[in-house]
């Protein structure tokens, strides 16, 4: 039995985050080895009578910008699945 190998690609995403005393903006952008690059937003508004915690609204602000990074993949892997094969594909949702 033969194993092929093949050489591991490595993504890397950057996440920055802007905040005020009752928002929390993220920003993600991962650039593809083709040199694409791929770009989300997410957001978190603490509620008036929530104690302040700049961590927590990272955390959300951050899965939020994450997840729709994930779906904008996920439209760009089936417009080249389209484009290549010349039918619709149909992606699972998550």
């Amino acid at each position: 039995m033969i194993v092929m190998m093949h050489t591991a690609v490595g993504w890397h995403v950057e996440l920055e985050f802007e905040e005020d005393d009752h928002r929390t903006r993220a920003a993600a952008l991962l650039r593809l080895p083709d040199g694409n690059e791929v770009r989300a937003h997410g957001y978190a508004t603490r509620h008036r009578t929530d104690s302040n915690q700049p961590r927590v609204g990272e955390e959300i602000a951050g899965a939020r910008a994450l997840n729709e990074l994930a779906m904008k993949l996920l439209t760009k892997a089936h417009e080249e699945i389209d484009e290549a094969s010349g039918r619709t594909s149909h992606p699972i949702a998550l």
